[in-house]
């Protein structure tokens, strides 16, 4: 086989992958169940309030948020019309082009994110960061920026 790479991943390497699999989905159950019971937000709401807090004017294109959070459109409209009932989020014309709408945050869901931040921070550290060491979070990071960039994903992080 020389210098040929295998086409197939090895026994060792699958196993590697379940595991990270595995993790990965243990670790989002974890955390979504914390911030459920912590602050009533699921993790689209959290990752929706996030994006829009961090959004110039607090607001975005529901096509800006949508490619912010990697989702689909039509997911993206089911999820804000659960939050504009809750008070959340808002749609409003945008400012700057009369054809199209923003999503913008309100004073509600300022409120909820901030509320909710702090527990999910907390969580996110005893989680996923306190139990490796500083070398093991640079390798994961590492890992990641090279997975990333294997499927051509970027995020403006």
């Amino acid at each position: 086989m020389g210098g040929r790479r295998r086409a197939y991943p090895t026994t060792e390497e699958l196993r590697i992958w379940r595991d990270f699999i595995e993790t990965a989905q243990a670790l989002r159950t974890e955390l979504a169940a914390r911030l459920q019971k912590d602050s009533a937000l699921s993790p689209g709401d959290y990752g929706t309030l996030l994006a829009l807090s961090e959004a110039d004017g607090s607001r975005l294109r529901p096509s800006a948020l949508a490619r912010t959070l990697g989702w689909e459109r039509s997911r993206l409209s089911h999820q804000l019309g659960r939050m504009e009932r809750r008070g959340l989020v808002r749609r409003e014309e945008c400012a700057t082009d009369s054809r199209g709408a923003e999503v913008v945050l309100t004073d509600e869901g300022a409120r909820a994110f901030r509320a909710a931040a702090l527990p999910h921070l907390i969580a996110i550290r005893e989680l996923f960061v306190a139990p490796l060491t500083p070398e093991q979070i640079t390798a994961v990071g590492d890992a990641l920026t090279a997975l990333r960039e294997g499927t051509g994903t970027r995020w403006d992080r």
